[in-house]
């Protein structure tokens, strides 16, 4: 379904894009899935973490533009993690094992908050340079299933699938959106109960981040002003805890802006990482570095002076 739906672009990017497998724990059924595409010359890549539903590939548009412009890009799906300790460790040594000492984190919700939990984990020896947070949170008590997080492992993969499908978008949505939506249920489909089951532990177990650990990291936050599993609580909180942060707001976009509005998403993520360029740590090849390509894309997209 998700290849019909999405475009022949996803059957491209799956064509040409080689999956890698990596196993960094001691236990081997722990593997890391991984698209790294663009220019390996590049020691601070833009890493993207999935939500709960999301595989690694669901970040395949941000894949085929970004490389294009010369970035190299890293999309990750987790192995099966029961706790924030547990993932951050495996992230750890994930970058380790790929020899990346600094990266630049782009997390989509349950992504998004595991890339603070990261940042937080490392702060006194630094491994994140910058954070993009999509429809993300930093505490997860907003979802107000702290006391079920400790059962999900119990539950058949049926159910755990209808908790995750509840907080998808059910009214009158645009046909990208609905591609985007039926594109998403297939990722979930392909989730296994163990997968499906740590990730909402992730999501539900009691944890919140500490901001004093991670104030000097440069942040974007990104959401949309349409209907999304995301609070306006949630968003404010955030906004509160991070306020030097830069704002990327999307008229639209529901719960998957880089699936449906990804020409805006990329755009911003350009905007994010161009702090960086000359830098050591900068995402992009310098010889494809196009201040006027930019420009075009801003005009094209309409974007004033306030959203940049």
């Amino acid at each position: 379904m998700g290849e019909i739906k999405v475009s022949p672009d996803y059957n491209w990017f799956r064509s040409t894009v080689p999956l890698k497998k990596i196993i960094v724990d001691d236990d081997d059924s722990k593997i890391w899935s991984l698209y790294d595409a663009g220019p390996r010359n590049i020691r601070c890549p833009l890493i993207f973490l999935p939500p709960v539903s999301g595989t690694a590939d669901v970040f395949f548009r941000q894949i085929l533009a970004l490389t294009a412009w010369g970035y190299r890009v890293i999309a990750l799906q987790y192995p099966v993690y029961w706790d924030h300790l547990e993932f951050c460790d495996g992230f750890r040594k994930l970058l380790d094992h790929l020899q990346l000492d600094k990266v630049h984190l782009f997390g989509a919700s349950l992504g998004g908050f595991l890339a603070q939990k990261f940042a937080e984990y490392t702060h006194k020896s630094p491994r994140v340079h910058s954070l993009i947070l999509c429809n993300s949170f930093s505490d997860t008590s907003i979802f107000n299933q702290t006391w079920t997080a400790n059962s999900f492992w119990l539950m058949p993969s049926f159910m755990l699938k209808k908790i995750v499908l509840g907080n998808f978008s059910s009214g009158p949505v645009d046909p990208l959106m609905a591609d985007a939506i039926d594109f998403m249920v297939d990722r979930l489909e392909s989730l296994g109960q163990s997968e499906l089951a740590s990730r909402l532990t992730l999501n539900c177990q009691n944890s919140y981040v500490e901001p004093h650990k991670i104030r000097d990291v440069p942040v974007t936050i990104m959401d949309v002003f349409d209907q999304s599993a995301l609070s306006t609580e949630a968003k404010e909180e955030m906004y509160k805890l991070y306020p030097s942060a830069r704002r990327a707001h999307l008229k639209t976009g529901g719960n998957f802006p880089y699936l449906c509005r990804s020409a805006e998403v990329n755009l911003y993520v350009q905007i994010h990482l161009l702090q960086f360029h000359g830098t050591k740590y900068a995402a992009i090849d310098p010889s494809m570095v196009n201040a006027e390509e930019l420009e075009v894309q801003k005009g094209s997209l309409g974007l004033g002076k306030e959203e940049q």
